[in-house]
């Protein structure tokens, strides 16, 4: 029996797909349908589904799997933050959740703890200025990443900094690089998160589906961080050597 279907055939897709092989389960990927929905008969019996299909596909996709039976997803797209609500709403009138991240690498997930912590010691000394970058594949179509987007929003909470202050650059076949710099007078400081293939996102997209299954939870969309915190409490920090 498959256990998860993976909307969405293109390089992300494909690696979540090998990446549930790979540790022994069947999963099926499936492309864009030529209609715009899928056939819900072809969504039937999975344990879990994840979208990595496109923005403008999301909605109409988790209304679909919703219709199979589907109550468990990972939502590994960007960019369709207008449908949020509906999303949000169809997922808890079936009483079904879901993991959204902007990016679901775990390393990623860490980058962004990272820029919380940065943008709070800048802010108390004072004198910094932030700005970010991001490089991506020519085809990426969101403008700026879904990734820069959730920076900007972490910065903000403590510095001024607005997302049409992002440099985008879309060329060549990056998979994902996003630079911070806060930059004060006399120096500046930078955080760089590259991804050099797309294996840290399926692995984060496998995280995900272990969290939604391992136990009930509640109706609605949740954040790749609960699934952080999750895997963190399960790993104590190593004691520090002593010499």
């Amino acid at each position: 029996m498959t256990t998860t279907i993976v909307l969405g055939d293109g390089p992300l897709g494909r690696a979540v797909g090998d990446a549930l092989r790979a540790r022994g389960e069947d999963a099926t990927v499936l492309g864009r349908p030529a209609g715009g929905h899928h056939d819900p008969s072809r969504l039937r019996g999975p344990r879990s589904v994840v979208d990595a299909s496109r923005a403008s596909a999301v909605a109409g996709n988790v209304e679909d799997a919703l219709a199979a039976g589907c109550r468990s997803f990972v939502i590994a797209t960007t960019g369709w933050q207008a449908d949020a609500e509906r999303v949000g709403a169809a997922l808890r009138r079936a009483g079904a959740a879901a993991v959204v991240a902007p990016n679901l690498a775990l390393g990623a997930a860490l980058f962004l703890r990272l820029v919380d912590e940065a943008a709070r010691l800048a802010a108390a000394l004072g004198g910094f200025e932030p700005s970010v970058v991001e490089w991506h594949r020519r085809s990426k179509a969101d403008r700026p990443s879904g990734t820069a987007r959730e920076i900007v929003r972490r910065l903000s909470a403590a510095l001024p900094i607005e997302l049409d202050e992002v440099a985008v650059v879309r060329s060549g076949s990056m998979p994902g690089q996003h630079v911070v710099a806060l930059d004060g007078a006399s120096e500046t400081i930078e955080l760089r998160l590259t991804a050099r293939d797309r294996a840290g996102y399926a692995a984060g997209a496998l995280a995900a589906i272990d969290w939604l299954t391992s136990q009930p939870r509640s109706p609605g969309i949740h954040s790749f961080d609960e699934v952080v915190d999750a895997l963190l409490a399960r790993r104590p920090a190593a004691p520090l050597a002593v010499a």
